[in-house]
């Protein structure tokens, strides 16, 4: 597992750096990645396909602005420890939006940001009737984005989806002069068969990227496969939304028939379960844990020990010292002492 006191975009330089091939997924949302986090995967995705479904109930059809894709990688990477690699679709426009794009995806807390080669209005890569920029615009786009992060270790992943409108050399070709142009990794969306799934991993250099997408254009291959063919990642794009769908279809289903979710618990998780992935005793117990703090402080700490007394001055034996007059108050002028018969003062024996 990834060290979590280690900066995410750190850590997934050295995932890409180590060998062997490394499982992601893509949740659609914040819940999901806890889940996907709390299970052991090292690098999560957060794809524009996840977020309409589920923010909006819409297909990938350009949908989805910077401002709502960046709001979604804001809520989700804030609850995560593992990198997350958000989806900048085509850069939202041109060269100084592409540059806007990787500054707000990075600003939300992205680890890296994936940009792809279709025209406006985008749409879904396993869809039909995509279409392309030019190459060399895309690898201004590239060029654009690797020059407006502020972090030198986020990933640019540059994704082609020239494969259907052009043919698989037109997308191998355009693969690699994005990596010449500064991406991290490259990912050539929906080759069609195993053995154009192996040229790519052979004619592409570097780090590379395999969408198994379930029910997609690109056969689904075992993990170990793509990993001997040289590919780094391999992620499911989609697939806890195709879970969430049937899960949700089964209980409302059964709730229908039966009147209760009772015939579905045992492949439900537990309330204590969930309340333990979202922390809810970390979060209750912190007003306990303070006012213990304030009531009962340590010896050591707050407040201050007070300074020893010092014992007090015994009174010295013999008579008492005259009062003191105050000099501001003149003194009373003493009576005559002298002798009523004679009128003279007695003189002392």
């Amino acid at each position: 597992m990834p060290d979590p006191t280690k900066n995410p975009r750190r850590q997934l330089r050295e995932l890409l750096a180590r060998p062997g091939l490394v499982r992601a997924m893509a949740p659609h949302d914040a819940l999901t990645a806890l889940v996907c986090e709390r299970s052991g995967l090292e690098i999560l995705f957060l794809g524009g396909f996840g977020v309409s479904a589920s923010a909006f109930g819409l297909p990938d059809l350009g949908y989805l602005g910077l401002g709502e894709m960046a709001e979604a990688t804001r809520r989700v990477a804030a609850r995560l420890t593992v990198p997350l690699i958000a989806d900048g679709d085509t850069g939202h426009g041109d060269l100084h939006n592409v540059a806007r794009t990787v500054e707000e995806l990075e600003r939300a807390g992205a680890s890296g940001v994936i940009l792809e080669d279709q025209e406006s209005p985008k749409r879904c890569g396993h869809f039909e009737g995509k279409r392309v920029i030019p190459a060399r615009e895309m690898e201004l786009k590239v060029k654009a984005a690797a020059r407006a992060r502020s972090d030198p270790d986020l990933v640019i992943v540059a994704r082609t989806d020239a494969r259907e409108p052009l043919g698989l050399g037109e997308a191998i070709d355009r693969a690699n002069r994005c990596r010449g142009a500064g991406a991290d990794m490259a990912f050539v969306e929906a080759p069609l068969s195993r053995s154009e799934l192996e040229e790519v991993a052979r004619r592409v250099p570097g780090p590379k990227l395999a969408n198994v997408l379930t029910g997609g254009k690109t056969p689904v291959l075992p993990a170990a496969e793509l990993e001997a063919m040289g590919y780094k990642v391999a992620v499911l794009p989609i697939e806890t939304l195709l879970v969430t769908v049937h899960a949700v279809r089964e209980l409302a289903e059964a709730f229908l028939r039966e009147g209760r979710a009772g015939a579905l618990a045992g492949r439900m998780a537990g309330f204590a379960d969930l309340k333990r992935l979202l922390g809810v005793e970390a979060r209750l117990g912190l007003r306990v844990e303070l006012e213990s703090r304030l009531t009962k402080p340590p010896p050591s700490a707050w407040p201050p020990a007070s300074p020893p007394r010092r014992p007090a001055r015994r009174a010295r034996a013999g008579p008492a010292p005259p009062p003191c007059r105050s000099p501001l108050r003149p003194s009373r002028p003493r009576a005559s002492r002298r002798s009523p018969a004679s009128g003279r003062r007695p003189r002392p024996a």
